[in-house]
């Protein structure tokens, strides 16, 4: 997107970024803060000069020695004093839970151990530097290579036991109802944002409750021992989360990343069979309520339209950059209809369902109190009523099936 002109002021050392859309990408803009200089020590002391600081930080006067690199996040700068410090920049801020995180998330997290705002948001996250052990990727990607499918599966199943570990241990902190008009105006948005010849709604389960979630989760964020918990990605940016959300959105947000890995890969191993050891890995350590069937359940949106959520972010950021098309989300966006169709063809066995119930328990209202013959027949509906549910509820997409392999 092209940059325009911002007269907004910025703190000592920072200047403000603004990218606005032109022609179908008018609904995208962007502002982000970006350190001037930071190259030498004094840059850091002039840097946080007119920031907050919150938790551990270094002393400004202590640093030595500064590196910094760029990412797709944002600048990372290498802090050298008595400790080895790396300060993460946050370029659009953060949802407001960065905080919250650090002092709720379980203590196998790696987690910020403080950081800087200024008016309130979120500029700078700062963590101690510790030994990089081999990650989950690389370890994935490893073993897809080699075909080495009970090797891939366990990496999952374990990665997806420490994601509902952290999901098990926030349970207690903070949860609110599920949240459905905000989650579909929040797809909508999305797709008028895209201008996406695709549409979805959807009702989801009342287990679906929002709670204090990760966001963005990758596979490279695990390791042997921890979870790492990151910066915001540039959708965040592009198009903010106004709302909370419920933890199977983190379980699609890791699962997206896997069809990622497995796309670039070129792997012959099933991806079936790989999402379903991270979903059963998950399922073992996650609150059952937040893991439940009808969590799951694709008839109410279930993991698939959260999967179809982060499939759209994808899309969103490589618009906003036009870098081309984002695989494999583009890919199975394009099979989105055909999965609803198929749900909605289901609905028939649903309405039939509810038609055999209502014929049923009207008959026996209107004849209350029903003899022996008059019970026959209403009996008779509300049986069929129910098998015809299990029938329905059992012609559910199963959430380990991508939307493209769905026969």
């Amino acid at each position: 997107m092209p940059q325009i002109e911002n007269s907004e002021t910025a703190p000592k050392g920072f200047e403000i970024l603004e990218f606005s859309g032109r022609g179908p990408l008018s609904a995208l803009s962007c502002s982000m803060f970006h350190p001037s200089e930071l190259t030498k020590p004094s840059d850091w002391e002039e840097i946080v000069s007119d920031l907050e600081a919150w938790g551990e930080v270094p002393e400004p006067d202590s640093i030595v020695q500064l590196t910094s690199l760029d990412s797709d996040r944002g600048p990372v700068a290498n802090l050298t004093s008595e400790t080895e410090w790396v300060a993460e920049f946050l370029p659009w801020g953060s949802d407001g839970l960065l905080r919250k995180r650090a002092n709720s998330y379980p203590e196998f997290c790696d987690l910020p151990c403080g950081g800087y705002s200024w008016n309130g948001s979120d500029m700078i996250s700062i963590r101690k530097k510790i030994v990089q052990k081999a990650d989950s990727r690389e370890l994935l990607k490893d073993a897809l290579d080699n075909g080495a499918i009970r090797e891939a599966e366990g990496i999952l199943r374990e990665c997806g036991r420490k994601l509902g570990s952290v999901h098990r241990h926030v349970e207690e902190i903070r949860v609110t109802p599920a949240d459905p008009n905000r989650w579909n105006s929040r797809v909508s948005e999305l797709e008028e944002s895209l201008n996406a010849r695709s549409i979805w709604r959807a009702p989801y389960s009342r287990d679906s409750e929002c709670m204090l979630y990760i966001g963005d989760v990758r596979l490279e964020d695990f390791s042997e021992d921890s979870v790492r918990i990151g910066r915001p990605r540039l959708s965040d940016a592009l198009q903010p989360p106004n709302c909370g959300f419920p933890a199977i959105r983190d379980l699609a947000s890791l699962i997206h990343d896997l069809s990622r890995l497995h796309y670039a890969s070129g792997s012959d191993l099933d991806i079936i069979d790989l999402r379903l050891s991270l979903m059963e890995g998950w399922r073992e350590t996650a609150p059952s309520k937040w893991a439940s069937g009808n969590v799951f359940y694709s008839h109410r949106g279930g993991l698939a339209i959260w999967e179809y959520e982060q499939c759209l972010l994808d899309v969103i950021e490589a618009t906003s950059h036009q870098s081309g098309a984002p695989q494999p989300a583009l890919g199975l966006i394009s099979y989105v209809p055909s999965f609803q169709k198929k749900m909605f063809n289901n609905r028939t066995i649903g309405a039939l369902s509810m038609m055999a119930s209502f014929f049923g328990f009207t008959s026996i209202y209107w004849t209350f109190p029903p003899s022996p013959q008059e019970l026959v027949t209403p009996s008779l509906c509300i049986i069929a009523s129910a098998a015809l549910m299990r029938a329905y509820r059992r012609m559910s997409p199963l959430p380990e099936i991508p939307f493209n392999r769905l026969d």
